[in-house]
Order: C-alpha cells, then sequence, then structure tokens
C-alpha cells in the first residue's frame, strides 16, 4: 500500500530504523518521549501515578499509534563487587505519603550523606541533600576505593521487550554521560564553581566515573548491536552553566569514546542536552553523535529547530521541539500550530530525518484533560502528513 507520494508505508519500527538510517519515510515519526505504552496501570504501589484512570487513555493511544522508543537502562552489570557498597548504609522511611532515603558512605576522615524524596503523586525523586558540599568532600570521595571496570552485558530484558514491541517500536537503550554522574554529587551552585575552579579535581572525578561507565557502554553495545542510545548530561556543561570550553573538556573528551563504542557496533548516538544549544552546536557535532534532542525553542533554549535543521541537519536526525509545559496548558488550537511549525522546521529542506518529540511529559497523578487532547493532536497533525 502507498500514499499519495507513492512511498510504501511503514510500520512503525521501520519508519524509525529507516529515520536513523536517514532513509525517506512515508511521514515523520512521533514520539510521546517517556510515555509509551509499557506504563503499568494496573500496579497498585501508591508511588505509581500511572494507576490513576486519567492516565490510562493517553497510555493506550501511545500503544497503538505513537512510534514508540522504550526506554531501557543500558544493561550490563559489574563482575566484581564495588568496595565502596561495603562501607555505604543506607535506609528508607516513609512518613506523609512520601518515601525519603538517607545514603552515607564512610569515606576517610568524614562520612558522605546524600538523601532524597519521593512523594506519592510526582513521578520523580527530589534530592534534598547533595553527597558532596564541597572540595574537602570531593577529595574524600576521590580516596574511596575504586571500582573493577570490568562488566558484562546483561542483554535478555531488551530482547524480551523488542519482542513484546514486535512492529511497533524499538527500545531506546539510556545511558547518563560522566558529567552527570559527576555533577549530580553537587548541588548546582557548588558544581559549577567546583568546575570552574578545580579544573583538576573534577577531572579526575569524571575519569573515575568513565572508567566503568565506558566499558559498561562497550560491553552492551556489542551484546546489542544496531540499537538506539540515548546519551543525557552534556547540559549540565551548557551556557549558561558553563563556557563552551570547559564543554569540550567535560562532556567531549569522555563522550566522545562512548559515542564511538555504539556506534562500532552498528548503534546510534542520540545526545540528549536541554536549554541552550547554539554555542556548542559545533561541539555537539564534533562528536558524530547520530541524533540530539529536544532541541528546546526559546526562551527554554537559544536556537530555533530551523536554524539546526539548517546547518547541522544534514549529521544528525534531530527530535523535538514541543515544550512539556506547553502541553499541559496551551490551548489546543494554539499547540496545534506549534506542532505544524515543528514539523515545518524539521523537515525543511534536505536533511538526515526528524521526530516530532516533547522534551519530558507531566509528571502528575492527575493528567490533565487539556493534556490528553494535545497529546491526540500531537498524532492527528503526524497522520495527515502521510
Amino acid at each position: 500500500m502507498t500514499d499519495l507520494e507513492g512511498i510504501e508505508l511503514m510500520n512503525r519500527r521501520e519508519r524509525l530504523m529507516a529515520t536513523l538510517r536517514g532513509e525517506t519515510v512515508d511521514r515523520p515519526a512521533v514520539s510521546f518521549y517517556e510515555i509509551n505504552g509499557t506504563e503499568n496501570t494496573a500496579n497498585d504501589d501508591p508511588y505509581n501515578i500511572y494507576n490513576d484512570p486519567s492516565w490510562h487513555p493517553l497510555i493506550e493511544l501511545a500503544r497503538e499509534k505513537s512510534d514508540r522508543m522504550v526506554r531501557c537502562g543500558a544493561p550490563y552489570v559489574p563482575l566484581n563487587p564495588n568496595p565502596v557498597d561495603e562501607i555505604t548504609e543506607v535506609e528508607s522511611v516513609e512518613r506523609d505519603g512520601s518515601k525519603f532515603t538517607t545514603r552515607r558512605i564512610n569515606a576517610p576522615g568524614r562520612t558522605l550523606t546524600t538523601r532524597t524524596r519521593r512523594d506519592r503523586d510526582v513521578n520523580t525523586v527530589w534530592t534534598t541533600e547533595h553527597l558532596l558540599k564541597d572540595v574537602d568532600d570531593l577529595k574524600a570521595y576521590l580516596e574511596l576505593p575504586l571500582p573493577d571496570p570490568a562488566s558484562e552485558a546483561q542483554p535478555q530484558d531488551v530482547l524480551r521487550q523488542e519482542k513484546e514491541l514486535g512492529d511497533t517500536g524499538i527500545v531506546m537503550l539510556d545511558t547518563h554521560d560522566p558529567l552527570c554522574e559527576a555533577a549530580s554529587l553537587f548541588d548546582m551552585a557548588e558544581y559549577t564553581v567546583i568546575a570552574m575552579t578545580e579544573k583538576e579535581l573534577f577531572h579526575q572525578l569524571i575519569e573515575r566515573i568513565a572508567s566503568t561507565m565506558l566499558p559498561g557502554t562497550e560491553a552492551v553495545a556489542k551484546a546489542l548491536p544496531g540499537r538506539l542510545w540515548r546519551i543525557t548530561g552534556p547540559e549540565y556543561a551548557s551556557p549558561p552553566y558553563l563556557p563552551p570550553a570547559l564543554f569540550r573538556e567535560y562532556v567531549c573528551r569522555y563522550v566522545q569514546p562512548m559515542v564511538e563504542a555504539i556506534q562500532r557496533y552498528g548503534g546510534y548516538a542520540r545526545i540528549h542536552s536541554h536549554g541552550n544549544l547554539k554555542d556548542i552546536l559545533d561541539d555537539i557535532v564534533s562528536m558524530t553523535p547520530d541524533g540530539l534532542d529536544p532541541i528546546e525553542p526559546p526562551p527554554q533554549g537559544d536556537v530555533e529547530l530551523a536554524y539546526v535543521r539548517e546547518h547541522y541537519g544534514e549529521n544528525m536526525v534531530l527530535f523535538g521541539n514541543l515544550e512539556a509545559n506547553d502541553i499541559e496548558n496551551l490551548p489546543t488550537d494554539q499547540f496545534a500550530e506549534k506542532i505544524r511549525r515543528a514539523l515545518d522546521e524539521g523537515t525543511a529542506g534536505s536533511g538526515r530525518g526528524f521526530v516530532l518529540l516533547p522534551s519530558a511529559c507531566p509528571y502528575g497523578r492527575q493528567l490533565p484533560t487539556l493534556a490528553m487532547q494535545n497529546y491526540e493532536a500531537m498524532i492527528e497533525i503526524v497522520e495527515g502528513q502521510s
């Protein structure tokens, strides 16, 4: 069966894989980002927001209509126990509808403590106290015993999910970059100061993390070749947090080997970076990724999708660029205008490919009716492209 342009209609898996390869597709792919139809609506865990009936129509829509990219953490396990686990204490308590978790590491000369909070009606974990508070904490952390970098892939769950997906989509392997792991050990203000003023120490921290992350990435890329990956964290070094020179030091130096490992086995590496991009786009392209998301429009970002498509669209598949806040708050007729603009800009002229994608998704227990209507508009307008 063919459409009016004579292009053979594709199933959702075919459409996504052809997009990644830079081939012609029957219509642009459309993804709901974190919502992909695998959410467990029957699980009565009080912290599972998706068991609320308001979510069920969206989850069904994602399962039946969206081009599904099901996220799965890069599945590798260390071959030997992490010695830091032996000096770590973890305790969790529930109070007033929230779960509070405290983790303590008995480092040389001091105890390093981090605390998190998870609320029943919000699908996120808040860090209320970061592990490292100052340079002395960082020095103590760097004295902890190094984990063994040897690891092995555990591909079974990915293969199971792919079998269940069939031709409705693909699994996307998800991993932080070393900077993401390093920066999140501090609150944002302390991180930026230390990254600017203690570069040697901060490189030691990133290298410590990369020493296990890169072998794990290599093992999974080899065991699961040809898959799409998403690498998160580069935004920590984007302006205005850090200058572009430090993006090259803290991102390019450590993400480039991850991209190379993924591509060595036929995989596709997608860089995930919120916020400002204009001053680091050349650096992102220098790592030769296969994709970039979410390319947030001003004022959340500093560059229009049309600019990225014109100047860099031949290099990368572009994923974006609808704002999650608009999904929940913008009247559907106005949101539809943004959908059409994203489709026009993301497919204008020549380029490797485009996937319509929001920057995030709602995370409250009650999904607003307006949000549901706006998700439906995404499907209706994209299907009208075929």
